[in-house]
């Protein structure tokens, strides 16, 4: 039986979710504990998409699989019912150690800096996004992709921070640029979770979102909140 969804310490609705515009994607918004059969198909989902990179070991299943360190996950349903993606955010966080962000860095000479920039965000908000995955050869992929790539600043909203963190590698930070997220200047890559990746610092900041968001797509982050804030709003239509 599910358990009452909390969130950060309070009572909430037992689901939250969005139909993507223009296309039969449904995003679910939840807890491990109010859906624990959804968060175990969202990990196994995760580790196939991440063994299929050659990074399962990176996911730390153990740790995940009781759900305590996650606050909220996102789960795209194809029109079918398949759990097709999803993403997850930790936090608000209360030290900047608690951020795997910093434990990214360790060992680099730019992890004091790192952690620094966590710290200095901690009393306006600051929640982390990890495990995000696609299903591959999916062939709504880039819609489903688009969705969560949203999922920082509904993650934010939700659970009341202003900045969402998240690192990236080189070649998908594009992707998160379009929905607001700007990697850091001035600190270099890590090979993170291996030689192969060039990891960097990504940050999105709800309060000031910079031109690299168009007027389409914050009309589309618009149409999600309302969905997100009552179910008394229908998805758009076509």
């Amino acid at each position: 039986m599910a358990a009452p969804m909390i969130v950060d310490g309070r009572p909430a609705a037992g689901e939250w979710g969005f139909a993507t515009p223009w296309s039969g994607y449904r995003v679910v918004v939840t807890t491990p504990a109010a859906a624990p059969e959804l968060w175990h198909r969202y990990l196994a989902e995760a580790e196939r998409s991440y063994a299929a990179h050659g990074v399962a070991g990176v996911l730390d299943l153990d740790e995940l699989r009781d759900g305590g360190a996650t606050s909220l996950f996102f789960a795209a349903f194809a029109p079918d019912g398949r759990v097709v993606g999803g993403i997850r955010a930790q936090g608000p966080y209360s030290d900047a150690d608690e951020a795997h962000a910093v434990a990214e860095w360790s060992g680099d000479a730019a992890q004091p800096r790192v952690r620094a920039m966590v710290d200095e965000r901690l009393p306006l908000g600051v929640v982390e996004i990890k495990t995000a995955w696609v299903t591959r050869d999916f062939p709504g992929r880039r819609e489903v992709v688009a969705a969560l790539a949203r999922a920082p600043l509904h993650a934010s909203m939700i659970l009341g921070a202003r900045f969402a963190l998240a690192t990236s590698a080189v070649h998908t930070l594009s992707r998160w640029a379009a929905t607001g997220a700007v990697a850091v200047s001035g600190l270099g890559a890590v090979g993170y979770p291996d030689a192969r990746y060039a990891t960097r610092v990504i940050w999105w900041d709800r309060w000031a979102l910079p031109d690299t968001v168009t007027v389409a797509e914050l009309r589309v982050l618009d149409l999600e909140t309302a969905q997100l804030l009552t179910s008394a709003i229908p998805a758009p239509r076509s």
